[in-house]
């Protein structure tokens, strides 16, 4: 299976044509049987077991490819297709983010009594 068209299925990138041009724009490394290799061409040819590191939306990726799907399915079954291999591959918040219910800064305006904070 080329491999654009697995960063599709397994849902790295909204699109086909984005996997391309990201392999193209940024290569890839492929490593098979402790060969590794970089790689510049979508249409090369990829094995179930190969481990493929990329950057995908400012995040470090490394992944061992467990299958070839045969569709682009819903997400459960995509991530099924391949086992990531970083220990802090969480999809949570990036650390330093703000979270949507946390504030980005202390405010020094008033208090709730109508005093100024100019502690912090």
């Amino acid at each position: 299976m080329r491999l654009d068209v697995w960063l599709w299925r397994a849902r790295f990138f909204k699109t086909r044509s984005l996997a391309a041009t990201a392999i193209a724009d940024q290569g890839l490394r492929i490593e098979r049987q402790g060969q590794v290799r970089r790689v510049s061409k979508p249409a090369i040819e990829i094995a179930h077991g190969d481990i493929l590191s990329f950057v995908s939306h400012g995040r470090a990726i490394l992944i061992r490819i467990r299958s070839l799907p045969e569709r682009r399915g819903p997400a459960p079954e995509a991530a099924a297709t391949y086992e990531s291999l970083l220990a802090n591959s969480d999809s949570g918040p990036t650390p330093g983010a703000a979270h949507k219910r946390e504030p980005k800064y202390e405010s020094n305006g008033p208090d709730l009594d109508g005093s100024i904070d100019n502690t912090g």
